[in-house]
């Protein structure tokens, strides 16, 4: 099919990898994917990016240059962000995928295509659709087929299946051995909530390759970063993942977030008893009584 593709998802899910498989498993295969994103480009060079500018169309215009619309002919267009097109380039998308036909930045000769568009965003299309900042009629051409991909943390299965392809990938790029991973790697992966998704996944397997002294992965072989995304949040946030963790564990949700809160300060203060008091407002006493619950729980 040559149907247009909306992939959404948060930042990092995969996106593009999905949209690469689109293109190689299509009658399109045999041509290169172009990509492109729209929220990289300013606004005043996008439009030319796209569908190419006449020489002297505009300062610094030298030459005639084609567009990706023109070097995708008879392949595949990824536009990666087309949340953030312009409202002026999504009139002359809109036009493209109604007939083809588009016409380079400073020339009145009319063009014509044949591409197959793969787009994907991490916005909601249809909110910015009805706070005015997307065109309906664009949605509607671009969400023919739409694949959601959920954020890694929901899909846990996945998670070795990716780490072994990322090593995969990373031992043909280098000419080195395989990397391999033990269970207990496995489980350590696992157990970690990837807010950065399969992006930080992928970082995360090309650092224990650059730092490993082996070519067998233990979970003290992968150290996993700490970025702006595990390092901080929202209070709803926090509580959103006690929740969800309390649950897990089949924990009442207040005596889940107690425990935790008691155990994270007694380590904070190094256990010691009257400083770990004074930062939960409790006396000594109260504290030593809730402890052994705390420990066993």
């Amino acid at each position: 099919s040559d149907a247009p593709v909306l992939v959404t998802g948060e930042s990092g899910t995969g996106k593009e990898l999905i949209a690469r498989s689109i293109h190689a498993y299509s009658a399109r295969r045999k041509k290169e994917m172009l990509v492109i994103n729209c929220g990289a480009i300013p606004e005043n060079l996008l439009e030319s990016e796209l569908f190419g500018h006449e020489k002297g169309s505009f300062t610094g215009a030298i030459a005639l240059r084609t567009g990706r619309f023109e070097d995708s002919h008879e392949s595949t267009l990824f536009l990666d962000e087309i949340g953030d097109l312009p409202p002026s380039v999504q009139v002359k998308l809109l036009r493209v995928l109604q007939d083809g036909t588009f016409s380079r930045v400073g020339s009145n000769e009319v063009q014509k295509t044949d591409v197959r568009i793969v787009t994907a965003t991490n916005k909601n299309l249809a909110q910015e659709v009805s706070e005015g900042r997307f065109r309906e009629d664009l949605y509607y051409r671009l969400n023919v087929v739409e694949i959601e991909l959920p954020p890694l943390r929901d899909r846990q299965e996945d998670i070795a299946i990716l780490a072994e392809f990322f090593l995969d990938q990373i031992a043909r790029r280098n000419g080195t051995a395989r990397m391999r991973l033990t269970g207990e790697a496995i489980e350590h992966l696992q157990g970690h909530r990837w807010p950065g998704n399969v992006r930080e996944l992928e970082n995360t397997m090309a650092r224990a390759c650059a730092l490993a002294l082996n070519d067998i992965l233990l979970p003290e072989d992968i150290p996993i970063g700490r970025g702006p995304a595990n390092t901080g949040g929202t209070l709803k946030d926090a509580l959103a993942l006690i929740l969800e963790l309390s649950e897990d564990n089949g924990r009442n949700a207040l005596d889940f977030a107690q425990g935790e809160l008691i155990r994270h300060t007694l380590e904070q203060s190094n256990h010691d008893l009257k400083e770990a008091s004074h930062l939960l407002g409790m006396t000594q006493a109260d504290l030593k009584k809730v402890i052994p619950t705390v420990k066993n729980a």
